[in-house]
């Protein structure tokens, strides 16, 4: 009697592996509904105390509201991304990441379902504060093509900074220290020129607030969006925004393996 070899399970393409994961981060997006909401709300808050309150002091003309959401917008951005860090932390952390790995599959993929399920997450919470902004008082001149480019750029921008954080969590030794060390990242928008003008900050200062990744990417949305001057300030935007995620996948596939020690 000829016994047939059992057939192997046949290994899920890569895509398909991404699709799984993407879903399962998306469904876990959904139960954390609170998290949504901050990244919502604290942006809108700033947004609303900077103009109403801050605002009239930092320029009386009363155009201040479109000065400052272009800065926003990234501080929306960058809220959002930093739960990434957090979520990343926890499945290393879980024993879920074992499982995985006695599965035909790449593991790494669970990361890539966090980055993607939290570029959509924050495209929303971005899109949401944007409608806000339009209510009180944003005047906006860009046409289609200008805002297109302006989502790209934002879209750039949420992808890097989210795999920075998916690196921090997959160092990280908890959640609680993930979200630690992702906190000091958000520091980064107030130190640029996101709410004043650089030429206006002490001497040492203004190097700082010109020289780092925030300020070219404000300025890019600020011209797209109000018509300002975008100079080389877009090439600087793409530049960073490409050297941050470069340096975040390299470091994230390296503590992924060495961590978890999968594929």
């Amino acid at each position: 009697m000829n016994i047939q070899p059992q057939a192997q399970a046949k290994t899920p393409s890569l895509l398909a592996t991404n699709a799984v994961f993407i879903g399962r981060s998306m469904r876990l997006t959904l139960r954390n509904s609170e998290a949504l909401i901050m990244a919502i709300m604290l942006p809108t808050i700033l947004m609303l105390l900077f103009t109403y309150v801050f605002g009239g002091a930092i320029d009386r003309s009363g155009d201040y509201v479109n000065y400052v959401v272009p800065g926003i917008i990234l501080l929306c951005a960058g809220f959002g991304s930093s739960s990434t860090a957090v979520d990343v932390a926890h499945d290393m952390t879980s024993g879920i990441i074992g499982r995985f790995r006695t599965m035909p599959i790449v593991s790494m993929s669970v990361v890539t379902g966090h980055v993607v399920a939290s570029l959509v997450r924050n495209l929303l919470a971005t899109g949401i504060v944007i409608g806000v902004a339009l209510l009180v008082g944003f005047e906006p001149n860009a046409g289609t093509a200008e805002w297109l480019l302006a989502i790209g750029m934002v879209s750039l921008f949420i992808f890097a900074l989210t795999w920075a954080y998916a690196a921090i969590g997959l160092v990280a030794g908890s959640p609680a220290a993930a979200s630690g060390y992702g906190f000091a990242l958000l520091f980064l928008p107030y130190l640029s020129s996101a709410f004043v003008s650089t030429d206006t900050m002490p001497a040492w200062l203004q190097g700082v607030a010109e020289h780092q990744p925030i300020t070219p990417i404000i300025e890019t949305l600020r011209a797209l969006l109000t018509g300002t001057p975008i100079g080389n300030q877009a090439w600087l935007a793409v530049g960073w925004c490409a050297l941050i995620l470069l340096i975040s996948l390299i470091w994230a596939a390296w503590a992924f393996r060495r961590k978890a020690g999968a594929r």
